[in-house]
């Protein structure tokens, strides 16, 4: 019997975060509240005008549970309101793990092969944006979908999404846009085509547009003159833009929503993108280039980014080391109050004088002060002062 596109995606992601650890234990303790949460608010809405006489939770829960089990086609109808119920909730802000892949095995059983590929992606991208996945594995897991589905269709949006995770621009957006029309000319087809705002495939042809914009800004700023062409560029850009944060709140537990949103945009925009994705994953694989980001916004040098935390970030260290009355934990704290002066390390400073009241935390930054040099012993003093 041929294998279910949907039950090869499980047992994939099982071996991959099997393989992986699921990420470090670090990781997994920063990242589990928020998951948990979101999971818990799933579970106790009853979001309005979506499920008249029960709860979303369970009436998704019943439509996937029809649609994985039996492993049957399902109707247009039945089709159109869970893929309507699983966008509200993620809205909502109410994603949780492991709902990406439900709706890759609904797609698969409504014959949407290559949104259940691009669903099982948009699973495997959050896990990776959280550190749980790497790079590799991500890559190697999409490729095997091959070895399951020969079909025209998996096999175009497998291409796509590896040529976006290469950042081969030109051609991802090709790609899509090649499945988006495809999708919409096949009169074979027996679901109708559903063109979302904030699909997931558009939020990867706009991810290509926005990077192919910033390269193209590059390279204007290194021309001499500004021509129609450029002033075009530009009104694309801000319309880009525009659509980008119009999407925000379907993908704001994406790491790679903000990532992104932070490379394209500028100025305090930027920083705050920034601010969210390393909030969300503070140990992932975007937050070292968003902390840098941070810092060009403050006016420090890209290397001190490497010093930056957030202000979330600050709190939650500070509350650690209050909690548990060890001052130990505020020595992550140190390179940042090192800085020359920038809104990060002032509010770190700001933070830290709340704590002298607590035994032992003045005569921390008093020995502190006096190992170091320069402007940390500077600041160590001036906090222990009071």
């Amino acid at each position: 019997m041929e294998t279910k596109l949907y039950t090869f995606l499980i047992l994939l992601l099982m071996m991959l975060f099997s393989a992986c650890g699921a990420g470090n234990s670090e990781s997994r303790q920063k990242q589990s509240a928020p998951s948990q949460r979101a999971g818990a608010k799933f579970a106790a809405q009853s979001p309005a005008g979506l499920t008249p006489g029960g709860s979303s939770a369970s009436m998704l829960n019943s439509q996937v549970s029809s649609a994985d089990e039996s492993q049957t086609e399902i109707d247009a109808e039945t089709f159109l309101l869970t893929l309507d119920q699983i966008a509200e909730i993620e809205r909502s802000g109410s994603w949780f793990q492991g709902m990406a892949l439900r709706e890759a095995g609904i797609r698969e059983n409504a014959g949407d092969l290559a949104g259940a590929v691009t669903a099982a992606y948009k699973e495997l991208s959050w896990a990776y944006g959280l550190g749980f996945l790497q790079k590799d594995d991500l890559e190697r897991g999409i490729k095997n979908v091959l070895t399951v589905k020969n079909d025209e269709s998996v096999i175009a949006a497998t291409n796509a999404i590896l040529a976006f995770e290469k950042g081969r621009w030109e051609d991802a957006e090709a790609e899509l846009s090649n499945l988006r029309h495809s999708a919409q000319q096949n009169q074979r087809a027996p679901l109708p085509f559903i063109d979302e705002p904030d699909s997931f495939d558009r939020w990867m042809m706009l991810v290509c547009s926005l990077e192919k914009n910033k390269i193209a800004a590059s390279n204007r700023n290194n021309a001499s003159v500004r021509n129609d062409a450029s002033i075009r560029s530009d009104t694309s850009i801000r319309s880009d833009t525009a659509a980008y944060g119009a999407i925000r709140a379907r993908y704001a537990p994406f790491p790679e929503y903000w990532y992104r949103g932070a490379r394209a945009f500028s100025g305090a925009i930027a920083a705050d993108y920034a601010e969210n994705c390393i909030n969300l994953a503070p140990n992932g694989p975007f937050a070292k280039e968003c902390r840098s980001i941070i810092a060009a916004f403050t006016g420090l040098k890209t290397d001190d980014g490497l010093s930056i935390k957030t202000k979330k970030e600050i709190e939650t260290i500070v509350n650690q080391s209050v909690s548990s009355g060890n001052p130990q934990f505020l020595n992550s704290l140190l390179p940042l109050i090192g800085l020359p002066e920038n809104p990060y390390t002032i509010y770190a400073v700001s933070a830290l004088r709340t704590t002298l009241n607590i035994p032992g935390f003045r005569d921390y930054f008093n020995k502190q002060a006096a190992s170091s040099s320069g402007r940390l012993a500077e600041r160590l003093l001036y906090i222990g002062r009071g």
